[in-house]
């Protein structure tokens, strides 16, 4: 929730009003993401980052504005504590940029690239620092799943959507056909991380990644993102107007990070260039092949609307506890909507996103490919739901808890420093929920006789805050 600017309004008020909501949804549903899968930082959840970086500092603080008169670097100390994102250390790593991306020639011409290229592509490069804000942004506001569903899967996405099916009716039947990938699916990951190419994002990729390879806390990530980029260049698939997008450097219509298009994209059509910017098939052939390794099953969905039974031991919905979907059913796991699973021995693991009142979901290896594209549970319901809808599927049966109010990012914390003093919780608070949190969570609320669903509610923290 991959790989990541989420969808920009072309109307300012639009823009305003969308992004906002957009925002909120993403800052409680995705976790970090490390950079290296598909979509990491880029997409819906570099919009996250964009909106609710650290706030820009005194005018003596900050730096010049950045490219294309964005804002400028806060001057500020990256909210992560990690001593390369200091004030100090970014100000000393840009004033040697220059000396850094010329360093980085000799690994250049170990990948095939003339120093003509080099030269050409690297002249005129400057480091845009205000992406160390970012980088390390910390979101405060929070929003439920169900807001979060509502934003990305919504009537004009799904218009549209239909539309691209049609008018490249052509290319998705050659590429289903070719990879075995459902159209859907494609269409879906269109749609949501870009709305079908009208919101890409405008930063320079050579850029963006330069900057991060020289400054900052991930420069080793993306030092081989930068080579890549130049490597894509130099062999004239792109040009340098059509590599732009997030600031993480993820770019094109489904986002793909550099090594992410070295690995995956395809010439479909035969002309010589992998262009998944501006040509809609090598685009959809492109994402279907991304999918395709790593590991699509042809003709098998994502997952299954669940009914969770009263009284479930909410200990089993974990991703690590995978079971049959005929073993789920014996437990009482039925399917929303009383229609049997069509493929009982398909294994599965149950989520449980708003936990024991809430819709459930048994997940397939298909959700798991699409979680390798964007590595957040919240992204790839969306991207499976969407999907299901275009096919002509209805909307979710049971309904969302829409009364409860989520956590922000400081109860969060004080929720993880309460289950810690009481022994629930082993790790270091820090606001972010991960499996160890669900965990402490669960433990917490069997002890007192709660349904140990591993959800943070309001409900829960005021029960914390009273023992």
């Amino acid at each position: 929730m991959q790989r990541r600017n989420v969808p920009l309004m072309k109307a300012w008020m639009k823009a305003l009003l969308k992004t906002w909501a957009g925002a909120l949804a993403l800052a409680a549903l995705l976790s970090p993401i490390a950079a290296g899968a598909q979509s990491s930082e880029n997409g819906v959840s570099t919009f996250l980052n964009n909106l609710f970086a650290p706030k820009s500092g005194t005018p003596q603080q900050q730096a010049a504005p950045g490219p294309g008169g964005a804002p400028p670097w806060s001057g500020e100390d990256g909210a992560s504590g990690h001593p390369l994102m200091t004030a100090s250390a970014i100000r000393e790593a840009a004033a040697n940029f220059n000396n850094c991306v010329a360093g980085m020639w000799t690994d250049a011409a170990r990948r095939g690239i003339s120093q003509e290229s080099f030269q050409k592509f690297t002249a005129g490069l400057s480091p845009d620092l205000r992406i160390m804000d970012l980088m390390d942004s910390q979101p405060e506001f929070t929003k439920a799943i169900w807001d979060y569903l509502d934003i990305l899967v919504n009537d004009n996405r799904m218009a549209k959507g239909r539309e691209i099916l049609a008018k490249y009716k052509r290319e998705f039947d050659a590429v289903e056909k070719a990879y075995g990938v459902d159209r859907y699916i494609i269409a879906s990951i269109w749609g949501i991380e870009s709305n079908y190419s009208t919101q890409i994002g405008d930063r320079s990729v050579l850029n963006s990644t330069a900057t991060l390879a020289c400054i900052g806390r991930r420069q080793k990530y993306f030092k081989d993102e930068f080579l890549v980029a130049l490597e894509i260049l130099h062999r004239g698939d792109l040009t340098p107007e059509q590599l732009r997008g997030s600031w993480a450097g993820a770019f094109g219509p489904t986002q793909f990070m550099p090594t992410a298009f070295k690995r995956y994209a395809v010439d479909a059509d035969g002309d010589g260039r992998r262009d998944v910017v501006d040509n809609p098939y090598d685009l959809i052939a492109s994402t279907a092949n991304n999918l395709k390794k790593d590991g699509w099953q042809s003709g098998a969905t994502w997952g299954y609307e669940i009914v969770i039974p009263k009284g479930f031991n909410f200990m089993l919905a974990d991703r690590s506890k995978v079971m049959t979907l005929a073993q789920w059913d014996h437990l009482g796991v039925k399917r929303a909507g009383g229609k049997p699973y069509p493929n009982p021995n398909d294994k599965a693991y149950l989520l449980a996103p708003a936990g024991a009142e809430a819709p459930g979901f048994l997940m397939l290896q298909n959700f798991r490919v699409i979680m390798k594209y964007n590595p957040a549970e919240a992204y790839a319901l969306a991207i499976g739901h969407f999907a299901d809808r275009l096919r002509g599927g209805a909307p979710f049966i049971q309904p969302w808890p829409r009364q409860e109010r989520v956590l922000s990012r400081a109860e969060r914390l004080e929720l993880q420093q309460l289950l810690a003093q009481r022994g629930f919780y082993k790790g270091t608070p820090d606001g972010q929920f991960g499996g160890e949190t669900r965990n402490a969570l669960r433990s917490f609320q069997a002890s007192i006789g709660a349904p140990a669903d591993g959800f943070a509610s309001a409900d829960v923290l005021e029960r914390l805050r009273g023992r």
